[in-house]
């Protein structure tokens, strides 16, 4: 399988000569890899020899792979490793020697069973960032659960809030808490290496699925402790703030429409045809339009159903209302902002075009970008082994005789 990138040459990124050694399986610490990757760092991911991360063959496959592969594995260098083996795990103990950073997302307790554990790397690289995700952290009476991302996201209170009143909580369709933990996790491990730079030493960064996604509540724990409210789901509305909903309008298609400040719910009652509202003192402020809430609504779903969505968007664009579409992927690609700014990143898969997402944040001098999509199982075996615990062309034969590598 061959891959290329159509990225410039000169976007060495942030992270340049920061190596890291990915351990993780799945989503939550290949995403973090994968953002460490973007921004230039050496990511070294270690896969079981012969079947490697399960993603390889997750959702939509194409000449044997899938096609998230070569998003969430950009940049990688694939190295294939026995962990279940003496030898195997001694060369990811050298590999975690010669580096910056590790990311591991097993049970807590697993790399602790094969002798890889922080402590055992405190003497021999005391300027290591040892990054550990998992479903509920490395310590507490649940830090042995089994901590699955959906599973996470409801314990958070994230699932609670989502949904119709008296319906079953609903989950978008994403495994949203990896992909939260990933970014948390990669905000620690630049947090940690900042440290480290500035005279600190290494030290263990610890995400929890469950507390990633609680980072997401916003006013939901002082609401409860100050007030004793319980906040619940809402549908396509935000409890205490109004008007801000999703309306369907008369092409069948929905818009969302954020009319929650004062002057903006002003102009946005003019352009639906209601001056009447916009100059009611009852609806003058948030306060009094949350009382008010049907009666606003009603008006603002009326209104849209009358006329198609463009039209509903084109006078509220003109009125300075925050209002956009609902849109899928492919209104995406159509779309000329998500072009402009650069959301989409070619690559080369056997000769054919693919795009993947662009990740951000935007650097302006050293920006992120794909140097190359999801390697082949193994393919930088040779070159890490080679080039990073200078083993002989000999010796990797030895290990790939006997299954280690």
């Amino acid at each position: 399988m061959k891959t290329e990138s159509s990225a410039p040459a000169n976007t060495a990124g942030p992270l340049r000569g920061i190596r890291v050694i990915e351990l993780g399986q799945l989503l939550a610490g290949p995403f973090t890899g994968c953002m460490l990757g973007y921004f230039g760092a050496e990511v070294i991911k270690i896969e079981p020899p012969g079947s490697g991360d399960p993603i390889r063959g997750w959702r939509e496959v194409q000449d044997g792979t899938s096609l998230w592969w070569h998003s969430l594995a950009r940049n990688k260098k694939s190295v294939t490793i026995d962990l279940k083996s003496a030898r195997g795990v001694e060369l990811v103990r050298q590999l975690i020697d010669s580096a910056d950073v590790v990311i591991e997302n097993f049970r807590p307790g697993t790399v602790e069973k094969w002798g890889l554990g922080p402590e055992q790397f405190r003497q021999s690289n005391p300027g290591l960032v040892y990054a550990r995700i998992s479903g509920y952290g490395q310590t507490g009476p649940y830090a042995s659960k089994a901590g699955f991302a959906s599973v996470c996201e409801g314990i958070s209170g994230f699932r609670y809030v989502n949904g119709m009143p008296g319906e079953a909580p609903v989950r978008p369709n994403l495994s949203i808490g990896d992909t939260i933990a990933g970014i948390h996790t990669a905000l620690g491990i630049a947090l940690a290496l900042l440290e480290r730079e500035r005279g600190g030493t290494g030290q263990v960064v610890d995400v929890a699925l469950y507390e990633a996604m609680f980072n997401l509540m916003e006013a939901v724990v002082p609401e409860y402790s100050g007030a004793g409210v319980i906040r619940q789901p809402s549908g396509s509305t935000v409890t205490g703030i109004v008007p801000t909903n999703t309306y369907r309008c008369g092409d069948g298609k929905f818009v969302v429409i954020g009319g929650n400040g004062d002057s903006i719910f002003q102009r946005l009652m003019r352009a639906a045809g209601h001056p009447e509202m916009a100059t009611d003192e009852r609806m003058a402020n948030n306060a009094g339009r949350v009382e008010h809430e049907a009666e606003i609504d009603a008006a603002i779903a009326a209104w849209c159903a009358g006329r198609d969505s463009a039209a509903v968007l084109a006078t509220l664009d003109a009125e300075r209302v925050p209002a956009g579409p609902i849109y899928n992927v492919e209104d995406m690609f159509n779309d000329p902002h998500f072009q402009a700014r650069g959301l989409f990143e070619e690559v080369e898969i056997n000769g054919k075009p693919l795009h993947i997402p662009a990740l951000v944040p935007k650097l302006d001098k050293t920006p992120g970008a794909t140097r190359w999509s999801g390697p082949e199982l193994g393919s930088h075996t040779d070159e890490v082994l080679q080039g990073v615990l200078h083993l002989s062309a000999q010796e990797i034969e030895n290990l790939k005789s006997t299954g280690v590598v």
